[in-house]
């Protein structure tokens, strides 16, 4: 899977939804510092992490990154109400 679409998902509220989790993770590795605008090289990253996730947990990498987007969600009953 390659992470690069060249979509424009920011164009509508909540496009960014439909847009791959794969790609949205390798575009928040280029934000910061002097990692800004290097996709390239951020595919190359997420290409070694999937590898090694792959050889550690011998699991499909992207199903464990779908998990722990999920496991890192806000719970139902954790409101913060601002008096």
């Amino acid at each position: 899977f390659l992470p690069h679409t060249s979509g424009r998902f920011n164009k509508k509220r909540f496009r960014k939804a439909q847009c791959p989790i794969v790609e949205r993770l390798t575009n928040s590795l280029m934000r910061t510092g002097r990692n800004n605008g290097k996709k390239l090289m951020a595919v190359r990253i997420l290409e070694h992490t999937f590898e090694i996730i792959h050889l550690l947990t011998d699991a499909n990498p992207i199903q464990v990154i779908v998990d722990a987007v999920v496991n890192g969600g806000p719970r139902e009953d954790s409101t913060h109400l601002v008096c």
